[in-house]
């Protein structure tokens, strides 16, 4: 027994403090594996029972304001991710086919090693998505893709921060950071101005860059994979691979079954529902999907437009009406 516990801490202080990043060892909830694991479990635990058992007895909060507080401070951060990204030299001096990462204590290095920091804290903020979701009663959308997602990406972007801050996989939060800017200010459109639902085309330009952000990523991480002399870990692509894969696929399939074989009918169901549409009373869920890597799904936080993959298949659009008139898109 004390020899299993001895190879055990051994392991513990293998993974955890000889190979992660020194620079990091400091930093809020990067500095040892506890910390994020009990915040996910405490993540898990509000979401999945004490949430809806708070909520049971209990009207769906009005979060309007805080939501626009909310996506309004997503918008400026992801902002700021992207600018300062191109400043340190994503812009002008990152090597696309093979950048390695710099593990050095040079300026340049640890403000990238920051940055990565900065984008694993931004995920820990998005799981906020899902406790809005609790309070406002909305537990179909709290599902298991959904959760799974956001538990995701906490991971691997607090892998990245204690392993692998920058280098040629740091292009997937810059590329995401670019994509969210324009999503939440979406989001943040639809709560101060909800007649912007209304306007399909600016819902296709938004889906538009999803499916070229997975597009290039799969593209970028595909070149380590046959670039057999690149110093940056390549084993790191059969995480990216799948899931970029197939969020790309997913973002594909959506676009062409939404956009180009049905796109009247879609008008007429979002015209529809906007026409019965009262505060937070959600009356219109519109069929879409969970979004994969740091995390991006296309939903309406107002609470009147959902995007949600309860499943691997894409959910029906419904519309439902004070009489009771469903519109349906098989």
């Amino acid at each position: 027994m004390a020899m299993i516990l001895r190879k055990m801490w051994d392991a513990y202080q293998f993974l955890f403090e000889e190979i992660s990043d020194p620079r990091s060892k400091e930093w809020f909830l990067a500095a040892k594996p506890y910390q994020i694991v009990t915040l996910l479990g405490l993540y898990h635990m509000f979401v999945l029972k004490w949430g809806p058992q708070f909520m049971k007895n209990r009207k769906p909060f009005n979060l309007d304001i805080i939501m626009v507080a909310y996506n309004a401070i997503q918008v400026v951060v992801c902002v700021l991710i992207f600018i300062k990204a191109l400043y340190l030299g994503w812009g002008w001096d990152y090597k696309w086919f093979c950048e390695p990462i710099d593990y050095s204590f040079t300026p340049k290095a640890i403000e990238v090693s920051r940055l990565t920091y900065y984008y694993f804290l931004l995920k820990v903020v998005d799981l906020l998505d899902t406790i809005f979701f609790v309070l406002r009663k909305k537990f179909n959308q709290v599902s298991f893709l959904h959760v799974y997602h956001h538990t995701g990406m906490v991971l691997l972007t607090w892998g990245s921060t204690t392993y692998l801050p920058g280098g040629h996989g740091s292009m997937v939060g810059v590329i995401n950071s670019f994509v969210h800017v324009f999503m939440y200010s979406y989001y943040l459109l639809t709560v101060i101005v909800p007649s912007i639902k209304k306007a399909i085309w600016i819902k296709k330009f938004v889906t538009q860059l999803q499916i070229i952000q997975f597009f290039l990523l799969v593209a970028h991480m595909s070149v380590i994979v046959f670039k057999t002399d690149c110093e940056y870990p390549r084993w790191t692509s059969a995480l990216f691979l799948p899931q970029n894969l197939f969020m790309l696929v997913l973002f594909v399939d959506f676009y062409i079954k939404t956009y180009v074989k049905n796109p009247k009918p879609q008008q007429d169901k979002v015209d529809a529902g906007n026409k019965t549409e009262t505060n937070n009373n959600n009356n219109e869920t519109i069929q879409g999907f969970n979004q994969d890597n740091a995390s991006d799904y296309l939903e309406s936080n107002n609470g009147n437009i959902d995007y949600n993959m309860e499943s691997t298949t894409f959910a029906s659009v419904k519309s439902k009406t004070n009489g009771h008139k469903q519109f349906k898109n098989e």
